[in-house]
């Protein structure tokens, strides 16, 4: 979907039909989360701070090619990210699992830059962006295996303006993210996935683009308002870990991302536009008494309608 990543440069050239702009930009920040995922620490407060430094200069079509005319044919995006989480794990058991909660608050930075003779289009905004809450994960624990449940609910906080595509900080809907994370643990090994599934709320303030307009059946309405119903969207992050000793763990990481349904826009499907990536990369792991930091960079590939870049990440975790 549209959302995020360039909507309104569809609006300001006139692209071959075989362009789309579409491809799901999501609410979560794909490969946020890595070892021990699912391994919820015990009762208790617990403080993360994630750094998060996105770049890219491709974005990729339908077919996963680069764009070869207007301002994606040269592309340079440039997102940073500081999100402070409060996660507070009670000793109350439902079911069996401990009953948590937590809540995510964003800082974003967005920089967009186009080669000529678009480079008027390119912005730069900072601020708040969507915050997360949880009001009710549950988490288990056995020998081997750790696994965890909850509903990540973001609200549509960030600075939004129809008018101020691509770098508006919000998504002006609301997302419900079910989720799953599960980790094995064995001796010095980890394996971690977190599964997430997004549905997410109507968008009543959003400017169809040409091409939307067009696969829609009715070219008329470009550069109109009308409702986006973003399309659902698959989701997951993996890591393999193996600690040499218990302060250093070292692996790989990366996520999937794979829009399931087309978006809708004022009731009329918008077909060829599901955004998908894969990526991968390495990770390394510090403990320290109460502490944590984890460094990682991740490489995405396999890419349709989706800007392609480079995603790196710095995690600390507090424990009160």
């Amino acid at each position: 979907m549209i959302r995020r990543f360039l909507a309104y440069t569809v609006i300001l050239c006139l692209c071959t039909s075989t362009l789309s702009f579409a491809g799901g930009s999501g609410a979560y920040p794909n490969g946020a989360e890595d070892f021990m995922s699912g391994a919820v620490p015990p009762p208790g407060t617990y403080f993360l701070a994630y750094s998060n430094y996105y770049s890219a200069n491709q974005f990729k079509d339908n077919h996963g090619n680069n764009y070869n005319v207007g301002p994606l044919a040269n592309v340079d995006i440039n997102v940073w990210a500081n999100v402070l989480r409060v996660l507070h794990v009670t000793d109350i058991k439902i079911l069996g699992g401990n009953y948590a909660f937590h809540a995510f608050v964003p800082f974003v930075n967005m920089d967009f830059k186009f080669g000529e003779p678009y480079g008027s289009l390119g912005k730069s905004r900072f601020g708040l962006g969507d915050i997360i809450v949880d009001p009710f994960i549950l988490a288990w624990h056995s020998k081997n295996f750790h696994w965890v449940t909850g509903l990540d609910i973001f609200l549509p906080t960030g600075r939004y303006a129809k008018d101020d595509e691509p770098v508006n900080l919000g998504n002006n809907v609301y997302t419900f993210e079910p989720l799953f994370a599960v980790s094995y643990l064995n001796g010095p090994w980890d394996v971690s996935f977190k599964f997430m599934y997004d549905i997410s709320t109507d968008n009543n303030d959003y400017v169809i683009s040409p091409y939307e307009a067009g696969a829609m059946g009715n070219p008329n309405v470009a550069g109109q308002t009308g409702t986006l119903s973003p399309g659902q969207e698959f989701h997951f992050d993996y890591a393999l870990g193996f600690s040499p000793v218990p302060e250093w763990t070292l692996g790989v990481n990366g996520y999937v991302y794979q829009q399931t349904t087309d978006d809708q826009i004022s009731g009329t499907r918008v077909s060829d536009m599901k955004g998908s990536v894969l990526a991968a990369g390495p990770a390394i792991k510090y403990n320290y008494k109460n502490m944590s930091f984890i460094f990682k960079n991740m490489w995405e590939t396999s890419v349709e309608n989706r800007p392609a870049g480079t995603s790196t990440w710095l995690k600390f975790v507090y424990a009160f």
